[in-house]
């Protein structure tokens, strides 16, 4: 989801709800504490140089339990940070404080709430490194190839 898609599902939300790829919501008194635009400058394993540009809103939870953010004050905090550093309409990134460390999660909306997403790694270079993709199979779905393949009690093994 992109900046601009968050700020137009802002203009109309009744509230901000955040809910994490297993379900739970963000608790209800969370914080953004930071929106900013991050990029990453780096060399894939195939060589190619690439820029990658994202915004990142931190979210933070304290004990100030009757705090909540309202749609129009995020859309504030979005339009002071787009002005004040340039942040263009990029993905966006969430960073939330996960079991032991900080995880990154995607965003979509559904309507009602924003949805943090599960983010994976992968190659960039998949067609100069070498590495094969792994087909999955639905084992269920494979059959005998001879009448004479191994069966329970036809004594083969």
């Amino acid at each position: 989801m992109k900046l601009q898609e968050v700020k137009t599902q802002l203009e109309t939300a009744e509230m901000v709800n955040f809910r994490l790829p297993n379900g739970a919501y963000v608790e209800a008194h969370f914080h953004v504490t930071e929106v900013g635009e991050i990029t990453k400058h780096f060399i894939d394993c195939g060589g190619k140089e690439r820029i990658e540009k994202k915004v990142s809103f931190q979210l933070w939870s304290a004990n100030d339990y009757d705090h909540r953010i309202h749609p129009e004050k995020l859309l504030k905090i979005i339009n002071l940070s787009q002005d004040k550093l340039g942040i263009g309409n990029h993905e966006v990134e969430i960073e939330y404080q996960g079991s032991d460390s900080i995880q990154k999660y995607g965003l979509e909306y559904d309507g009602k709430d924003f949805m943090l997403t599960s983010k994976e790694t992968t190659c960039l270079a998949k067609d100069s490194c070498g590495v094969d993709e792994k087909v999955k199979l639905d084992l269920s779905n494979l059959t005998a190839a001879t009448p004479s393949a191994c069966t329970p009690g036809g004594g083969c093994c």
